[in-house]
């Protein structure tokens, strides 16, 4: 991970901004240390590189161990580059990823680093922000960390579902709000309702900060009808 984000920051940085030249705001809203849990819609593959770029500190986040797994070339060139881009892999010999995904959030939290998390389990199939899963809030209540929301700005148009690579002629950009306070929730992780208006919230906020249009549905769901695949309903931490 570090030496990806070393290489980032010299090597790469420049090129993104001279080509794309994004547009960021908010950097001083996320803690300069310390752990933050940095909450964010998910557009494009175009995230995992304009997310962080502005940042001076490198974001992890959590993914399938499916990743790490692979066999032969591909294998290895996935695990390279995921494990390149801060992802951490769940561990789910225990048989619950909810519950895994938890613990290793946060254990990277406890660790003192910023853990970055996409609410919505998937990348959109549009342009639009969709029902966040409630295991942001209980990693929120649970780690009693700074939230901060966060907004991709035009990486859809940048990297869109299938394109292999950055078009040119779109200024993609990052926001990162004001820190969220949750501490009047604090010991009530376990409470159903109080986690869904907790990601009410966090999704709400992430919608004013991109100005993206708001679909009260799981994007899971959205994308397997768009495929044409039987919908299984999503749960709220699946």
């Amino acid at each position: 991970m570090l030496w990806f984000w070393i290489l980032l920051r010299i090597v790469l940085s420049p090129i993104l901004y001279l080509v794309w030249r994004p547009r960021n705001s908010g950097m001083r809203n996320v803690p300069k240390r310390g752990p933050a849990l940095l909450v964010s819609n998910h557009l494009s593959f175009a995230d995992h590189f304009f997310g962080p770029l502005p940042l001076l500190r490198p974001i992890f986040f959590i993914g399938k161990g499916e990743y790490f797994t692979g066999k032969g070339l591909k294998g290895l060139l996935s695990r390279a580059f995921f494990t390149a881009v801060g992802v951490v892999p769940v561990d789910r010999s225990g048989g619950d990823a909810a519950e895994a995904a938890l613990e290793t959030g946060l254990r990277i939290l406890r660790e003192g680093k910023l853990l970055g998390i996409y609410p919505e389990g998937t990348r959109a199939p549009d342009n639009r922000l969709y029902r966040g899963k409630t295991g942001v809030a209980r990693l929120a209540l649970k780690s009693r960390v700074p939230v901060i929301p966060v907004a991709m700005i035009n990486t859809f148009e940048l990297m869109p579902s299938g394109r292999p690579v950055f078009r040119l002629g779109v200024r993609p950009g990052v926001r990162f709000g004001a820190p969220l306070d949750f501490s009047r929730y604090y010991g009530q992780e376990d409470d159903r309702e109080v986690l869904r208006k907790i990601t009410d919230e966090i999704m709400q906020t992430i919608r004013e900060l991109s100005g993206q249009e708001y679909v009260d549905r799981y994007a899971a769901e959205v994308k397997a009808e768009m495929a044409g695949r039987e919908v299984r309903p999503a749960g709220d931490d699946d």
